[in-house]
């Protein structure tokens, strides 16, 4: 007897979503905060494919946007300080740049809130 063998996957990618909405969150999210995060979330809900899978990849996907952009900045201003003020600056520089990091932690988190939805109705909207 002979089996039918289905050689397609159709089950999405729940990492390859995350980054794809990662991209589209960092390409513009920027210039549109909002929208720029539901793009994202919807374009990596699309990728995951399925309801759940989706909102956790836009989920993802917005706070691993948050939180790359939180220690670039973090690092950028304990550059900036040691550069201008030495050691002393450096340590204004970290307390100024971790102040200024948890905040973008804090709003990456809405972020993430944001590209989950967008996920939640891209990834029901792919099956």
């Amino acid at each position: 007897m002979r089996r039918n063998v289905d050689l397609g996957n159709d089950s999405g990618s729940l990492w390859l979503g995350a980054f794809a909405g990662f991209v589209v969150i960092v390409a513009i999210g920027w210039a549109l905060p909002i929208i720029g995060h539901f793009i994202g979330g919807l374009v990596a809900g699309l990728i995951a494919k399925g309801a759940g899978k989706g909102a956790l990849a836009g989920f993802l996907a917005g706070i691993l946007g948050g939180l790359i952009i939180a220690v670039l900045i973090a690092i950028g201003l304990v550059a900036l300080g040691g550069l201008l003020g030495g050691l002393l600056g450096g340590f204004i520089g970290f307390l100024l740049g971790l102040l200024v990091a948890v905040a973008a932690v804090l709003l990456g988190i809405f972020g993430a809130i944001i590209a989950a939805i967008g996920g939640l109705i891209g990834g029901a909207l792919s099956r």
